[in-house]
């Protein structure tokens, strides 16, 4: 949220805002106005989104154009809460609101009883303050003891004590809904909600008001109401039920990145590294994932989430780190003997086949065996391997290992111009990433079986 403090020269009453010339505009109208000037601009509306340019974000935009509400549909991890939260971003970066009021009203067109009141009284000095557009946009995670009461409002017993009636429309406190009015309500995993949960949506959607206790409040609210969900083919949790979902203008699928540089674009901006983890090390966590998602043995129902890449590039950076820790190494690279270490950490985020049981570190460790073959062959292809293949065989043996520095793998590579190729090919520039690159090259060796591996009892491995 942001902290700082309005422009000076905006107006400070209501008499000041209709000579400054300002014009009010609901909120579908301000998002639809500001993405259309966006789109003619050659601005992009949708900051860090990855892989949707051509399917999801058009389908989107024609939603907000039409001025629908809209839920999108997707297994997890597919981004769908990172792009809800981009849309308040099409709102105007300061809105006018009455000074004080509970729900953020626009001054020309005050809905509460307290705030009309007020207007009357005051007239063109009623005071005008402005709030932010990341102010406007209002989350909910779906839960199953999430009550009408969290979403619409509820009568408060305090002000009832303090005499009023029951009848009193200043007696209720106000739920998310409407405290949301004149922004964006975004609703995560909405089938968690209860269905008769859900019921209470349904006037906020279509007439736009709410009922409380028994009694309707007539409040012309203005807001964008978003969600997420999964496919209700395989959820077991609940379900949107028809009426509500019939009110959704637009129903978006998201799906996965369909292209594996979009995969590793994901992993390289939501990923935390405190070490450097080559390019060729993140295409490896990238086409893992993807043959995840592609693999009969994992249950394809509940999806391979882009975290479980994000995750692996983390556990892998940490590695290194812990490595340049114990060894004295001033800089931490991440190398492919640090993959290994990710299968324990993560087989915990992918849902297997009831047929599988027992056997998921081993589909694991195979799948991540094709990933690292796949990326060698992708990126070292046309490199000639046979002169290092020759030196290994002729009795000269590589050692490395989670406990062997960068610069002590590189003093046990010969001398060959091979091994400058493929530093030069992967863009290896320092001792660490020339050492990553030459254990990709080693380790595709022994997947083409034409070298050996060995673990030794010192936690070190052999390649001969």
């Amino acid at each position: 949220m942001v902290t700082a403090t309005p422009p000076a020269h905006l107006a400070r009453t209501v008499g000041d805002l209709r000579t400054s010339g300002h014009i009010q505009r609901s909120v579908k109208d301000e998002m639809r106005e500001n993405l259309l000037a966006a789109l003619r601009d050659g601005v992009d509306p949708w900051p860090g989104i990855v892989g949707f340019e051509e399917t999801v974000l058009p389908q989107l935009e024609r939603g907000l154009i039409a001025g629908h509400d809209v839920v999108l549909l997707g297994e997890r991890g597919q981004g769908k809460t990172r792009l809800l939260r981009t849309l308040y971003l099409l709102l105007d970066e300061w809105t006018p609101v009455i000074a004080g009021s509970e729900l953020g009203e626009h001054p020309y067109e005050p809905i509460t009883p307290i705030s009309l009141r007020r207007a009357a009284e005051l007239g063109d000095t009623l005071p005008v303050a402005w709030r932010h557009r990341s102010e406007r946009y209002a989350e909910k995670l779906a839960t199953p003891d999430t009550s009408v009461a969290d979403l619409v409002g509820d009568v408060d017993p305090v002000k009832v004590a303090e005499g009023r009636s029951l009848g009193d429309p200043e007696t209720i406190h106000f739920g998310l809904v409407p405290r949301a009015h004149r922004g964006i309500v975004a609703i995560n995993e909405l089938p968690d909600l209860a269905e008769r949960i859900q019921v209470s949506l349904l006037n906020v959607m279509e007439e736009r008001d709410i009922q409380v206790r028994g009694y309707t409040l007539r409040l012309p609210l203005d807001v964008l109401l978003v969600a997420s969900a999964n496919p209700e083919d395989y959820t077991n949790r609940g379900r949107i039920i028809t009426p509500l979902k019939d009110r959704f203008g637009a129903e978006i699928h998201t799906h996965y990145p369909s292209l594996l540089g979009d995969e590793i674009a994901v992993i390289q901006q939501e990923a935390n590294l405190h070490a450097v983890v080559p390019h060729h090390l993140l295409e490896v966590l990238a086409r893992f994932t993807r043959l995840l998602r592609e693999s009969t043995s994992v249950d394809q129902r509940s999806g391979v989430s882009a975290r479980f890449a994000v995750a692996g590039a983390e556990t892998v950076s940490a590695a290194a780190v812990h490595r340049s820790a114990v060894l004295g190494e001033a800089d931490a690279v991440a190398r492919p003997i640090d993959l290994g270490t990710i299968v324990e950490v993560l087989r915990g985020k992918v849902e297997f086949e009831s047929g599988e049981e027992g056997r998921e570190l081993e589909i694991l460790e195979h799948l991540l065996r094709r990933a690292t073959a796949d990326t060698v062959r992708a990126q070292l292809g046309g490199i000639d391997l046979a002169p290092l293949v020759t030196t290994i065989e002729g009795g000269h043996p590589v050692v490395t290992g989670e406990r062997v520095t960068a610069k002590a793998l590189l003093g046990e590579l010969p001398e060959l111009e091979v091994l400058d190729q493929i530093a030069d090919r992967l863009g290896s520039a320092t001792d660490g990433e020339r050492a990553s690159a030459a254990e990709l090259a080693l380790e595709g060796l022994y997947l083409a079986r034409r070298i050996s591996k060995n673990p030794d009892d010192n936690g070190q491995t052999i390649y001969s």
